[in-house]
Formats: C-alpha cells, sequence, structure tokens
C-alpha cells in the first residue's frame, strides 16, 4: 500500500523499515560502504522505496569509491526535486522523490561526463526492479 499523505510519519513507520523510515522521512544518511546496492551491478530500475517512483537506470550507476550508489544522471529527471542543504555546515544540494518527499540522497558535480553530476544516493530509499 502506498501512503498518499506524504507527512504522516505514522503511516510511514508502519510501512517502512527503521532504517528506511530514518532515511527517507527524516533524512538521516546510511554508513558508507553498508547499503545493499552500493556494490550491486544487476540490471534494472531503481525505484523509490515509498512510493514506487522510478528514479534510476542502472546503465547509470558507476563505481564513484563514494560509499554510497552514484548515478551520472536520473532515470526520470521529473521524478526528483533538488534543494539547498546546509546542514553540517556544508553546502550540498539534497535530492528528495518528487512525488512522496522522500529523502534520498544528495547531488555532486564531481562526477563523470557526460553529464559530471554525481547522484549519491541511499541503499535503503531504493528499490531495484530488475530487467
Amino acid at each position: 500500500m502506498i501512503n498518499n499523505n506524504k507527512n504522516d510519519n505514522t503511516v510511514w513507520q508502519e510501512q517502512l523499515t527503521a532504517d528506511q523510515f530514518n532515511i527517507c522521512r527524516l533524512k538521516a544518511t546510511e554508513p558508507p560502504f553498508t547499503g545493499k546496492y552500493t556494490d550491486c551491478k544487476t540490471p534494472g530500475i531503481y525505484h523509490c522505496v515509498c512510493c514506487d517512483a522510478p528514479l534510476f537506470n542502472s546503465e547509470h550507476k558507476y563505481d564513484s569509491g563514494s560509499g554510497w550508489p552514484s548515478f551520472w544522471d536520473a532515470f526520470i529527471k521529473d521524478n526528483l526535486h533538488e534543494q539547498a542543504d546546509t546542514s553540517y555546515g556544508m553546502r550540498r544540494i539534497e535530492v528528495s522523490c518528487k512525488n512522496c518527499d522522500a529523502h534520498l540522497g544528495h547531488v555532486f558535480t564531481d562526477g563523470p561526463e557526460p553529464t559530471g553530476l554525481r547522484y549519491c544516493i541511499n541503499s535503503a530509499a531504493l528499490n531495484l526492479k530488475a530487467l
């Protein structure tokens, strides 16, 4: 069941694991090199774990060495929302799911060509649907 109320944390807590809830709803971050998709090479589409929106294609995934799944482009850019994040004394761009407002991770401008982007995304925010 998909939660239609983006801000109803009671329902989200019932639908998500503790890690998924902390990351997607409370903007936590999983420790580096611990996520199930960090080293994953399975072809497929990565979807939002909260609302199932398609977000990233495995064809755009690469090993950034950062400890989180990294993508050089979004699968459907219109499914992502980007906003400034100045938490922890840093200047970053937060990436969230436009459909359900789930926190996914951050995007940086130190990625490979052709985009130069590095979408650094928490595994717990994703669900891979293998092709």
